[in-house]
């Protein structure tokens, strides 16, 4: 499967049962399942759920009400969900090499490690929240909102950056030149329509230019593509897709494409180089796996040394580990292209943080990007 065509395993289905069972507390239980939630009228959705999860959801049916919830785990596991792209090199470096159960041993634990690969903060979060994963990662903007609306509750902070990267604004219209350029009659694909990295860059940048009042003016616009299916349309072209807010690896590939060039860069749009990625956590996981966390924050941090110590290698890595069928010269160019930054320290985040809290999108003001962020983040220069 090519990069290009790789789609999400996961998949939703809603099933009737009486709300008295609470049957969605049991489902969450199950291998597989990332989440599940009633919606008080004897219906609940299990959504996303691998594949392989199906048969075990299709049998355990009959013996839902009687399934007890299993609680938090011990000290020594982790279940962690990543998405896909070149962003996520520091995680699969650590998988690689198994950093984490290096570390855990280190302090005299043995610790299991679950990886999970799924698309969309939106499914990251819920399976966060209803405890079916301890450790997800999405963009910036979308780790705020859930720190500001578990504020208080879950408390869900910022573990580590996974890099600093610019995403590109790419059109394949020859006379859109900058964001005055587009019309309602063009279409702009971004992962998470409205709410995503991209999304977020965009209305902060829209702002900007076209007053706070109309900071969602490209919303309307803006479809939700997965990047792999956005960045064929732009390349084929006659679509109505003929512009993507990209990614790397996806937009150094659209721009071998003569036809496709950059309107903006979210560097533009912060100043400089800035975050992309950020692993998350509940303050309940935090707080009650010191040792597996610790384990797992040193795992990241010697990851950032290995791939700057040898950025081809790190290049393998990443072919190797997301059986990718990019080119290796293609890889290993963009892991040494001088505007990313593979580091667990933060960069320019609290821009975000700032503007969003002004745009009405953030309830809660943050005062400094040490507030979104856990404790174990502090030391480094971050921002």
């Amino acid at each position: 499967m090519s990069d290009l065509q790789q789609q999400t395993l996961v998949e939703q289905a809603t099933f009737g049962a009486g709300c008295f069972w609470g049957a969605e507390a049991s489902f969450r239980t199950l291998p597989g399942v990332l989440g599940a939630d009633g919606d008080g009228a004897g219906a609940f959705m299990a959504t996303p759920f691998k594949r392989s999860a199906l048969t075990v959801l299709a049998t355990s049916l009959a013996a839902a009400g009687m399934l007890l919830s299993s609680g938090v785990h011990a000290e020594g596991k982790i279940s962690i969900a990543q998405q896909f792209g070149i962003g996520y090199l520091i995680l699969d470096v650590v998988r690689d090499q198994q950093l984490i159960e290096k570390h855990g041993k280190e302090q005299g634990l043995d610790i299991k490690v679950d990886w999970n690969s799924i698309s969309g903060a939106t499914a990251m979060n819920g399976a966060l929240l209803a405890g079916a994963l301890d450790v997800v990662s999405a963009g910036v903007p979308p780790m705020l909102t859930i720190w500001d609306r578990t504020k208080g509750k879950q408390n869900v902070k910022a573990i580590a950056s996974l890099g600093s990267m610019p995403n590109y604004l790419l059109t394949n219209k020859p006379n859109v030149k900058s964001l005055k350029d587009f019309t309602e009659k063009d279409r702009i694909a971004v992962p998470a329509a409205g709410v995503g990295f991209q999304s977020r860059t965009l209305q902060i940048e829209t702002a900007k230019q076209f007053g706070k009042d109309n900071f969602k003016r490209f919303d309307d616009i803006s479809i939700s593509l997965a990047h792999p299916d956005a960045t064929a349309a732009l390349i084929a072209g006659g679509s109505e897709i003929n512009s993507h807010f990209s990614s790397p690896p996806f937009q150094y590939q659209e721009l071998q494409n003569p036809n496709v060039h950059k309107v903006l860069s979210s560097y533009d749009v912060l100043g400089g180089q800035a975050t992309f990625n950020v692993l998350y956590t509940t303050e309940k996981f935090h707080d009650e796996n010191p040792k597996t966390y610790k384990a797992f924050y040193d795992a990241l941090a010697e990851a950032e040394k290995i791939i700057k110590a040898d950025k081809p290698a790190a290049a393998q890595t990443y072919i190797r580990v997301e059986q990718s069928k990019l080119a290796l010269p293609l890889v290993e160019k963009i892991v040494a292209d001088p505007e990313i930054d593979f580091t667990v320290v933060p960069q320019r985040t609290f821009i975000y943080a700032e503007k969003l809290q002004e745009l009405g999108v953030l309830k809660n003001k943050a005062a400094s990007w040490k507030d979104y962020f856990f404790e174990e983040a502090h030391g480094g220069a971050g921002s």
